[in-house]
């Protein structure tokens, strides 16, 4: 990715980076839990132990989440440049794509939503091989970006990216993971999985109308809307 224009100025109200300590020994943290998600997820594809894939994944995407939580806590990180430096071409990622669709299959596929806060967005088939694949796109990016040298855009890359993509992506990677490790725990069998595509289309206009209807009336009180009906 080359020439990518990002702000400038620190966004207001977040909270001081003093509250993690030594920048530096900061970065340091980040760098190598980012590191451990993108070792452990790639061991995980290997196959060598399919029966503890699920709860491993929980583990690592739970500990990345940690991380992520932290650069949303803490102050803008501001690059040193205006424009973010060519890193080249994108690793190819499909050979660990692939190997995590076969590992995880028949679970792989899960139904989701975007953003909890869009009423009228219907659930959407999302898959948790594509899922692992794409936050491990974004963490070598910024991963990159360290190696050579450049700690203040690794950590702009991996903040922006988390709010932007990777951290509402591993989230509902998270949610799906832990409801799998759950329905084995509490031995509750799966409900049929087989209507459940990425390539089907859900009939949105129903599941958005009854989506919006129930959104408004569960958190209109509490937010201090108005009924406008």
């Amino acid at each position: 990715m080359s020439e990518t224009t990002r702000t400038t100025e620190p966004a207001a109200g977040l909270a001081p980076g003093a509250a993690d300590g030594d920048p530096s020994d900061f970065a340091v943290q980040i760098r190598d839990q980012v590191e451990s998600f993108i070792v452990a997820v790639t061991e995980v594809a290997r196959g060598d132990e399919p029966d503890s894939a699920i709860p491993y994944l929980l583990l690592e995407v739970s500990q990345l989440l940690l991380a992520g939580g932290r650069l949303g806590a803490h102050e803008d990180v501001l690059p040193d440049e205006r424009y973010e430096p060519d890193l080249g071409p994108e690793g190819d990622v499909d050979e660990l794509r692939e190997r995590l669709a076969g590992l995880l299959d028949p679970v792989d596929v899960y139904s989701e939503v975007f953003d909890p806060y869009e009423p009228r967005k219907a659930p959407v088939a999302c898959r948790i091989s594509d899922d692992l694949a794409d936050v491990v796109t974004d963490l070598r990016h910024g991963m990159a970006h360290y190696r050579e040298g450049r700690i203040a855009e690794a950590l702009w890359w991996w903040q922006f990216s988390y709010f932007s993509n990777w951290g509402s992506t591993a989230s509902a990677c998270l949610r799906a993971l832990q409801s799998l490790v759950a329905h084995v725990r509490l031995n509750q069998p799966l409900a049929e999985l087989d209507g459940l595509d990425t390539d089907q289309d859900i009939a949105e206009d129903a599941l958005e109308e009854e989506a919006g209807q129930v959104m408004a009336e569960e958190i209109a009180h509490p937010l201090g809307l108005r009924d406008t009906r």
